[in-house]
């Protein structure tokens, strides 16, 4: 797998076009050779290619907002050709997993959009949080399914992917391991984010925090196995929350983690 950067994670540093330029050069300067875009300012096409030119940078997926890849997906695939990007991601749900017409519209955008990108040999990715791992579908048969499954099952590998997170996975409650294995052929890009856990900020209890790779209590020497084994090629390092620390300084703590372990 090739190890990248998540930019959500420093989205706070990308609010102009000058700070999104300098913080691509930070990323580079870490050691990571590819990137997600997401959550940055608005930019051009031209403008981010430019710029991942001169840093050394290969940006492999986005994060595009719902409205524009169903309104817009032909510009959504022009785009991403400028800059040389093969996967298209939305990155949650549109709206509420209450309003039940939420997962129909995903469904029928990866039958659409989605077949649109295969036809131009990109990729619809979807990515996941914890709430897809409700048991509130059916399989044909019966058997009940978390969200995540009845998606896959409804939908071709050709329609869509996902960009498996294991924080999510491992807050929804699922095993990690068994859930890449689940998913493998479906996941040429993930998230790795680590699980750890710390006192809440009046101090009287515990709760999950989102931590750099390797600072917290995930199995990454099975995790990262079973990700090469189900044949994901890009691993994009993300933390939401930094919690107060400089996020870049985080991300260097993955880089040498993950490198030391052998990716690169």
């Amino acid at each position: 797998m090739i190890l990248g950067v998540q930019f959500y994670t420093v989205r706070d540093h990308c609010k102009t076009l000058e700070d999104f330029a300098e913080s691509l050069k930070k990323v580079a300067d870490i050691g990571y050779t590819t990137v997600q875009i997401s959550g940055t300012c608005a930019y051009e096409p031209a403008w981010l290619a430019e710029q991942l030119k001169a840093n050394g940078l290969s940006c492999v997926i986005t994060h595009v907002p719902f409205d524009r890849i169903k309104e817009d997906t032909a510009a959504v695939i022009a785009d991403h050709t400028v800059f040389g990007c093969d996967y298209i991601g939305l990155g949650s749900m549109p709206t509420s997993f209450n309003d039940p017409q939420t997962l129909p519209t995903v469904l029928d955008l990866a039958h659409t959009a989605g077949a649109a990108m295969a036809k131009a040999g990109k990729k619809f990715m979807y990515h996941n949080h914890h709430g897809e791992f409700m048991r509130t579908c059916t399989a044909a048969d019966g058997t009940p399914l978390t969200v995540l499954e009845y998606m896959m099952q409804e939908t071709t590998p050709e329609e869509l992917g996902f960009t498996l997170d294991t924080y999510w996975v491992q807050a929804g409650g699922a095993d990690v391991v068994q859930t890449i294995g689940r998913f493998a052929g479906r996941i040429p890009c993930v998230h790795l984010k680590d699980m750890s856990v710390a006192p809440t900020q009046d101090g009287k209890w515990y709760e999950q925090h989102m931590a750099s790779v390797g600072s917290g209590n995930l199995n990454w020497e099975s995790i990262l196995s079973a990700f090469e084994l189900a044949g994901a090629q890009y691993a994009l390092v993300e933390q939401d929350n930094c919690y107060g620390e400089d996020p870049f300084l985080c991300l260097k703590r993955s880089y040498d983690y993950l490198t030391a372990m052998g990716l690169q």
